[in-house]
Order: structure tokens, then sequence, then C-alpha cells
């Protein structure tokens, strides 16, 4: 595994990349309700409590959810009942700055073919400022959470205003277009099997075609290469186009990557994409699927992708590979590689981590087991998760302080101690969500398998799977 830190990451910044951090987190908090427009802590203002994981705020006196206020612009927003919000104005006519920037004027000009300053402004219009920080804080997970802006910030260049409308936009597909966390990741494999007995059609359909891809092994986790990265293999001679919807598509991909995420450990951060080309021929070929892959590693999980190898692309697939690579970030380009042999591959994966199907030496295969019916017990586990996420949210209030504390000290060198303080936060909420995990993660395949283990143990290659009560709590 790599000893090193990667530049632009955690731990590693240069001047110049921390004051661009600061300068994000100071918008983001902006737009969270956590910083108003002079720069002060908003907390206390709005007297709202922080966000559980189901997206609400609650008064710490009476329990009553309530929304964050947010003083970087007016903007409209809704209630659950629909009725707008008193004197709220539309995003577009906003006067307000964030970070010194009109935000209503933020725009990734030319360069957004993915869509984002829609979504960027649909966000802003859609979300209120305590759905768009709980929004932020759920993709945090068990990362880092400077680590998470980083990302963004190193996808745009270190443009602070496009970061920060790739990101906004990002969440808003997480929360209202995806729903990452309220539906495709809590309700996992054993939820699609209860899909797949539905009395209706259209849910019945989804469950069977999420599990069909699941039992096929159309894509998988296994293994890492040789830069510790996690590999993702995709046979494509599986994929049949017709055979899965394309919302039951999506949603696999989805699954997929958000379960790729569970296994990236610094100063490991990003994972390979292996695709098997093996048997390829033009009735695999699905270009709808394809761009969805595109434009979720370049627009929602920016600096995810380490490398992608394409191995044994017969000659008919040369014509293909020129039309995709034209839909191709060229940063994202340059990491695709052709391997025509297993000598080729093996300069990407030691030879012994290959699995024999592709001509490697790893006695492993794919087989899919099947969810236990109770494995995800924990899920309904509602006072066990409350006061988890209780303490989650004590400790983002406090990150968010120390982080407050940082931005202010801007214009001088911020105190030792100020950054280890924020870095310990990381480590507790990162110890914290794998407490919290079992009961807001369906189990996967990987937990299974032993992969995935108790509080987010790895064990990519584990000879066997030992299970204890604890691994339930």
């Amino acid at each position: 595994m790599p000893a090193d830190i990667p530049p632009g990451r955690p731990g590693n910044l240069t001047a110049e990349q921390e004051a661009k951090l600061r300068e994000l987190w100071a918008a983001l908090a902006k737009l969270m309700g956590v910083l108003d427009n002079e720069g002060g802590d908003n907390e206390a203002d709005n007297d709202d409590g922080p966000a559980d994981e189901s997206g609400s705020t609650k008064d710490a006196k009476d329990g009553k959810k309530k929304k964050s206020r947010l003083h970087v612009f007016k903007r409209k927003h809704h209630d659950k009942d629909g009725k707008n919000s008193a004197g709220s104005s539309d995003v577009d006519s906003a006067a307000s700055s964030t970070g010194g920037v009109d935000v209503s004027s933020l725009s990734l000009g030319d360069d957004d073919k993915h869509g984002q300053n829609k979504a960027f402004k649909a966000a802003l219009a859609d979300l209120s400022p305590a759905e768009l920080r709980q929004a932020v804080w759920s993709m945090v997970k068990h990362d880092n959470p400077d680590g998470l802006l980083l990302r963004f910030l190193r996808a745009r260049k270190w443009d602070v205003n496009a970061a920060l409308i790739m990101l906004i936009s990002t969440m808003h597909w997480r929360a209202t277009e995806m729903h990452v966390d309220d539906d495709i990741m809590c309700v996992g494999e054993l939820g699609a099997i209860e899909q797949a007995r539905s009395a209706d059609a259209n849910t019945k359909k989804e469950g069977d075609d999420f599990l069909a891809q699941l039992r096929m092994g159309k894509s998988f986790l296994h293994g890492v290469d040789k830069e510790g990265r996690p590999m993702c293999f995709v046979r494509v001679r599986l994929h049949r186009q017709g055979e899965q919807s394309e919302p039951s598509l999506e949603r696999f991909t989805v699954y997929t990557i958000e379960t790729a995420r569970m296994m990236l450990r610094p100063p490991v951060d990003t994972a390979t994409i292996v695709f098997d080309m093996t048997g390829f021929s033009l009735a695999n070929m699905d270009y709808t699927p394809v761009k969805f892959m595109i434009k979720c590693f370049e627009a929602n999980y920016p600096e995810s992708l380490g490398a992608v190898l394409v191995h044994k692309a017969p000659w008919v697939f040369q014509g293909i590979w020129s039309i995709i690579r034209g839909w191709l970030d060229p940063v994202v380009a340059g990491k695709v590689h052709f391997t025509k042999n297993t000598e080729e591959l093996s300069s990407f994966v030691p030879l012994s981590q290959i699995p024999t199907e592709l001509g490697g030496t790893e006695a492993w295969s794919y087989n899919y087991v099947e969810p236990a019916a109770n494995e995800n017990a924990a899920l309904a586990d509602s006072a066990t998760r409350t006061a988890i996420e209780a303490e989650r949210a004590a400790l983002v209030e406090k990150y968010e302080a120390a982080t407050l504390a940082w931005i202010q000290q801007a214009e001088a060198a911020p105190a030792p101690a100020l950054k280890k303080e924020r870095a310990d936060l990381a480590d507790a909420l990162r110890e914290n969500y794998w407490r919290l995990d079992p009961y807001v993660r369906a189990r996967s395949l990987y937990d299974r398998t032993g992969v995935l283990g108790h509080k987010g143990k790895l064990e990519f290659y584990p000879k066997k799977v030992e299970t204890s009560q604890d691994d339930l709590d």
C-alpha cells in the first residue's frame, strides 16, 4: 500500500491550496446557514440543532422540526405543505453574495456538459439550508470532510466558484434525483428481494432487474491493483441492451460506486475499473449506461477514478471507443489504458491478484451470496441509531465551529492546535460513522463475504467469514 499522501489531499496542501479550501468552506458554510454574511457563526442566531440522518433539524427545547435561516441571499423554497416561505424570492433575482461573489451570477460557462449550472440553481431553489447541510454531511460518511471538498477543488483546477457549483449540484443529484442515502443504500440487496416479491409489476421488475445484475456478476468489486486501489470488474459480455430497465441500470451503477467508496482509506482515495471485453460483440454495446457512468464520475464522484483498464477489446470496439473518447474529459480519458493480454494487465495488477478467468493465477471466481433474512435488523433499531446520530450531530457542530475559527484566521497562520483539533474531529467523525453504518446502510455482498468487516475493517482477500455479535453492534 502506498505510504505517501498525494498532493492536494488533507495533510499535503500548499499554502495556496489551503487558502482555496478555506474559501470553499466559507461559501459552503453560508449556503448551509452555518455562517452569516458578516462572517459570524449563524448557529446561535437560528437556534437550530444539527441535521440528523433523516435530513431534519430539531429545536433543542421543544423538539419541533425547523428550517435553518440563511443570510447569504433570499431564495424561494417550499415547506412540506407546498407553501412558499414568507418574503422569499427566486434565486435568479438574488442580489446578495457568497464568498464575495453574486451567487445568481455563478456559472461554469461553456464548461458545463453535464448541466451543472441548472442543477446548481435547482439545488438553491429546492433545498433548504438544513437540507443542503444534511446532504453534505450524509455524503461525507467516513471520509475526511476536507478530503471531500478537495475532490471538487482538484476536479475544477482549484477554481472555488466552479467547485462550489459542482459540489452543490452533486448534493441536489444525491438528495432529490438519485436518493442515494435514503433509498439506494438503505434499501440495498435484501430490499430488492422484497421489491421482487411485490404485486406491483413496476416495483417487481425493478427489484428483479437489480438482482439479476448482482447474481450474474455483471460488475463486482474484488481485490486491489498495484497502487492499492480497490478494483471493480465489469464483464461487458453479460450486458444486453433492453434486458434491464434504465432506472435499474442507474441504480446498480450508483450502488456499486457507493459501495466502492466504503473501501477507500487514505492515502488511497481512488478506484480502478477493469472492463473485461472478452467475448464482446455489438450486441453488448449500449451507449445509455455508458453516458450515465461518465456523468457519475465526471460530475458527481470527481477525482474517484485512478485508472480504467480496457482488457482484450476486439477490433470492432475501435470505432466505439472513438465515440466514447469524445465524450470524456481529457483528464479522465488520460486514465484509460488498453491491455491486450494478461502480461499487459499484470503491469497494473499483480499476476497473483488477477483471477484465472482473466489469465491470472488467483483461484477466485465471482459467486453471489444471497442476503440473510435478518441481516438488516439494525436498520429497525431506531433507538440506537438516534443515539449515535446525536453523537455525530455534536461532532459535526464542533467540526463546523473549528472550521469557522480556521476560516477567520485566514489572514494569519492558523494555530497548530486548531489544525490538530480539526484533524482529531475528522477522525472522530470517521469512527462515529462506522458505528452508525449498520443502522443506516443495508448490508451488501461485501459485508456478507467479509471484505467489509466490523467497524469498517477491510479484508480485500478474506480467507473465511467470521461473524460474531459484535458485527451486529
